[in-house]
């Protein structure tokens, strides 16, 4: 008799799922019941009532006054508290890669086709809470790529996670970045001056191209001119179908990023802003939103040397439009929440500071008609925690997407992504299996 042996490559790292892993609210409604529920864009609820069914948001309200269907499934979440997904406007899970060393600026480069999904970051980034991502290209380019919005689903392809714009197409961005990053050898620009002026001169041809285009499209001899994916990429960036996501950290550098908004009209989301709290009336003045990162021990870049805590004050206090983000590895996804409980300690408010993890990020990638905040008929995106989200001895308990549960702390395999150690970095967990005896 002989045993055969086969050596088994189950999804057991960055899609399992606990020992009830297909738990959703699809075939019957769930209730929560007995939570201190944070809607995020109202009231805090307690002693409330959260009811999914099929993916969304059905009921929300106190236990006295909101109905739960009789088919409901009823969890106790007594003592627990229940906040909106969060959502981080720029993350790097995935190991992705963008434009290349050929040129400065590659609108045409797509980051989606350089990403692992199966990458055990996205577990990580479950266990931490979060339900929506910008994944994003490097900054070593003024502009390298297209970036993508990713739901946080279990899925083994990168379709299974995208979220649709209009028509069908994935839903992203633009990266640019300007300051230090982007300053080497030819072709790159040597200083700040020529990297504005590079960026200047391909808004240019985009503008003429799109010219061209609807000068075709018109009638008469106007000529289409041949299709460039790189100026077609800007094109959507000049028509406001696509935000650009500006790395900036300098305050010369935010100003500058305002002065070519400015000038060509682009939608802009500033990340990082390590000098925001130096120009923040200009921020707000200019009506452009800031996604920040709170980098919790010292070091890194020149241009980050004045780097404060109190970004996010100040800017709250000038009334700008505030977010957090990870930059996964800089902030590590399943410590998402530090970030908003350290920019509350510098003095943001802490209503404030929740709404930076939640409903402005998805604002900022358009999607907060669909995530960010509890309300009835929106994406059941959730995250149960074993006690307030800004305190330092908080648990993330479970991560729902759009009514599926795609974290379980108590499940041995998800709980290792949140506390780490042996196994936690694998992208994939091999076992064997002993199979049939053979004659």
């Amino acid at each position: 008799m002989i045993a055969s042996l086969l050596l088994c490559w189950p999804f057991a790292g960055p899609t399992s799922g606990g020992p009830d892993e297909l738990a959703s609210a699809d075939d019957v409604p769930i209730a929560w019941v007995g939570a201190r529920i944070l809607p995020v864009v109202g009231p805090e609820i307690e002693n409330g009532v959260l009811v999914i069914h099929n993916g969304v948001i059905t009921h929300l309200g106190t236990l006295d006054a909101t109905s739960i269907p009789a088919s409901a499934e009823v969890r106790d979440a007594s003592h627990l508290v229940l906040i909106p997904g969060l959502v981080d406007t720029h993350s790097h899970i995935g190991e992705p890669s963008g434009a290349d060393a050929s040129a400065p600026i590659q609108p045409e480069v797509r980051v989606l086709d350089s990403i692992d999904v199966l990458s055990s970051g996205f577990m990580r980034a479950r266990a931490g809470g979060i339900t929506t991502v910008n994944i994003m290209p490097g900054s070593g380019h003024l502009l390298s790529g297209q970036t993508v919005y990713l739901k946080l689903r279990r899925g083994k392809t990168i379709e299974e996670l995208e979220v649709a714009r209009a028509g069908g197409a994935p839903a992203g961005g633009m990266k640019m970045a300007n300051g230090t990053n982007s300053r080497r050898d030819p072709p790159f620009p040597g200083t700040r001056a020529k990297s504005a002026a590079l960026v200047r001169e391909r808004y240019v041809a985009a503008r003429e191209y799109l010219r061209k285009l609807e000068a075709a499209q018109g009638g008469g001899d106007a000529k289409a001119p041949d299709r460039d994916l790189g100026l077609e990429a800007l094109g959507e960036v000049l028509r406001g179908e696509r935000v650009v996501h500006h790395h900036t950290h300098r305050h010369d550098d935010i100003l500058t990023v305002l002065r070519l908004r400015e000038e060509f009209g682009f939608r802009v989301v500033l990340h990082h802003v390590s000098d925001a709290w130096k120009v923040a009336e200009e921020i707000a003045r200019a009506g452009v939103p800031c996604s920040i990162i709170v980098v919790d021990s010292p070091g890194g870049k020149l241009e980050a040397l004045d780097m404060s805590w109190g970004n996010g004050a100040a800017l709250e206090k000038a009334g700008a439009s505030v977010a957090f983000h990870t930059d996964d590895w800089i902030t590590d996804s399943q410590l998402f929440l530090r970030s908003a409980a350290i920019a509350v300690r510098a003095g943001m408010s802490r209503e404030k500071a929740l709404a930076a993890l939640t409903i402005e990020p998805a604002r900022m990638l358009d999607l907060g008609d669909r995530t960010g905040s509890l309300e009835v008929g929106k994406d059941a995106d959730f995250t149960l925690l074993s006690g307030d989200p800004l305190s330092v001895y908080t648990q993330v308990l479970e991560t729902w997407v759009e009514g599926k549960r795609v974290f379980l702390r108590s499940d041995e395999r998800d709980r290792l992504y949140a506390l780490g150690g042996r196994g936690a970095g694998d992208d994939f967990e091999p076992r064997s299996c002993a199979g049939e005896e053979e004659p």
